[in-house]
């Protein structure tokens, strides 16, 4: 009885290694540097402005100017089955954001979300601005 209930222990603690929890959106590198002159970011200079950076985070980055927050970023990879690599998309005001996947939608004052099926916020990246450049990293 004793090696029965140490092999259904051992094969327990065994199966359950290196599994991964792929309901968050992973964490990778993000080191994103631009002038604020520069004109891809031309729409972030008034609030409620927002832009689509390609070729950093899991999906892009999502850069907005918040009225209440100053500049804020996120990962354009959908919190909502993020496996899929679904990159959200700007609506129009830019106030959020779609997930063209599953129609939810997420608030890009906060990240929250707005419309269902969407749960999780999106992943936030920090954003400091200084001498008239932003830099977004993890």
């Amino acid at each position: 009885m004793k090696r029965f209930l140490t092999a259904i222990l051992l094969s327990l603690v065994c199966f359950s290694c290196g599994k991964t929890d792929s309901s968050y959106v992973p964490n990778v590198a993000v080191n994103f540097s631009a002038p604020l002159t520069d004109p891809r970011l031309s729409k972030l200079t008034a609030s409620g402005g927002a832009v689509l950076i390609s070729g950093y985070g899991v999906c892009g980055l999502v850069l907005y100017r918040s009225a209440s927050a100053g500049y804020v970023a996120y990962d354009r990879c959908s919190s909502y089955e993020p496996e899929k690599r679904c990159a959200v998309t700007l609506d129009s005001p830019t106030l959020t954001v779609t997930d063209p996947c599953s129609g939810g939608k997420f608030s890009l004052e906060d990240g929250s979300p707005v419309k269902a099926p969407a749960t999780r916020s999106l992943k936030s990246y920090s954003v400091t601005v200084r001498g008239g450049e932003i830099a977004v990293q993890n």
